[in-house]
């Protein structure tokens, strides 16, 4: 695998709080050269970055970023919002409080109703694989298969570590 085909697969990603339009510019501008599969930005900014990045790159953005712990009411809120401001693409976190506590059909529920808003647009759930055990790895594989997201995704970048190769090879073995 050569660097081109890793480029083609990664968000090229800027969601530190102290966020400018200026690095969101450049954030752009290089995911564009670079052959990046999107650009991840803070939904306030999602308006500005489509009509700047004009078809060149998709843009995505964060429901419920970064602990999960939103409502599923904010949480459609936050979707509908970066849908109706040029979202192409939506990376929703998980409740890990809900995990914890074995709701798998809230889980599963919420994962599909924002599915269903999503339409067209890329969905994208991030489950903080830090934070789990292998076995709730596992089921959220199973879950997130089942409500027909686009991608799992390991991390938030927020927490206390990110994913290990033995995450990144679970996930393989486990997502249909």
């Amino acid at each position: 695998m050569d660097i081109r085909n890793i480029l083609n697969a990664t968000d090229h990603t800027l969601l530190r709080p102290t966020a400018t339009w200026a690095e969101i510019e450049v954030l752009i501008d290089e995911a564009a050269d670079f052959g990046c599969a999107s650009v991840c930005i803070p939904p306030s900014f999602v308006y500005e970055a489509v009509e700047y990045a004009d078809g060149k790159i998709p843009v995505c953005t964060v429901v419920g970023f970064p602990n999960g712990y939103s409502t599923t009411g904010a949480k459609l809120f936050e979707t509908e919002d970066a849908l109706e401001s040029g979202a192409e693409e939506i990376d929703m976190v998980i409740n890990l409080g809900w995990v914890k506590d074995g709701l798998w059909d809230f889980i599963e529920d919420e994962i599909m109703q924002i599915r269903d808003l999503c339409e067209d647009a890329l969905l994208k759930v991030i489950v903080e694989t830090s934070e789990l055990t292998d076995q709730e790895k596992i089921h959220l594989c199973q879950i997130v298969t089942s409500a027909e997201a686009d991608f799992i995704k390991t991390s938030t970048g927020f927490s206390s570590c990110g994913a290990t190769e033995a995450d990144i090879r679970l996930f393989r073995a486990h997502v249909g």
